[in-house]
């Protein structure tokens, strides 16, 4: 990693890192996006491509806690309507195309909720997304391509504030929404990969 755009990355967080607030959302955001940008023949990045991981630990930072994870998925690879839980994330794509739909849960009289679809975007090479504390998302990694992306696997990175799967362990709900009847509704505990 010596002298890499990932080192660099990873350099310019500490500085700024702090409890959640606009600015460290800010310069975290404007740092993966330099990440993005990271020349492909950079030897951490080229292994990237050719390991083709699902999930692989970029860095974590052991006095902050950010973690920083790369992520391979194929064409059409679908995460159902999820939250972070407690959680902060961004999203930021390297290579492919990702499509993104955000929810918000809505309250039935009944006490019941559902989720109701308020938009769906694609999230292209170079291009990063945040996701607040209880943000509800899902993701599909898409099989078109119109950008300057391959139609090969998608690559993506996700910085998040904190180890989600350590969240989980420790009883810090982290929500995955189900499908029934057309309808995305209830939501459960969620297990991490």
């Amino acid at each position: 990693m010596k002298n890499s755009t990932l080192q660099a990355f990873t350099e310019r967080i500490k500085p700024v890192w702090g409890p959640l607030s606009t600015e460290v959302v800010d310069q975290s955001r404007r740092q993966l996006e330099g990440l993005l940008k990271a020349p492909d023949a950079e030897e951490w990045l080229e292994a990237l491509h050719q390991e083709g991981p699902a999930n692989k630990e970029l860095y974590r930072d052991p006095s902050h806690g950010f973690i920083l994870l790369a992520h391979t998925e194929q064409a059409g690879q679908y995460r159902p309507p999820h939250d972070h839980g407690r959680g902060w994330v961004i999203y930021g794509v390297q290579q492919g195309e990702m499509e993104i739909g955000t929810y918000a849960r809505v309250q039935e009289p009944d006490g019941s909720g559902r989720l109701v679809l308020r938009e769906t975007y694609l999230l292209r090479p170079g291009e990063t997304r945040v996701y607040l504390p209880g943000d509800i998302h899902d993701t599909r990694c898409t099989t078109r391509c119109t950008t300057r992306c391959t139609t090969g696997p998608v690559l993506y990175y996700r910085f998040t504030d904190r180890d989600l799967k350590k969240e989980e362990s420790e009883g810090h709900k982290i929500t995955r929404y189900v499908q029934s009847n057309g309808v995305w509704t209830g939501g459960a505990s969620c297990q991490l990969s």
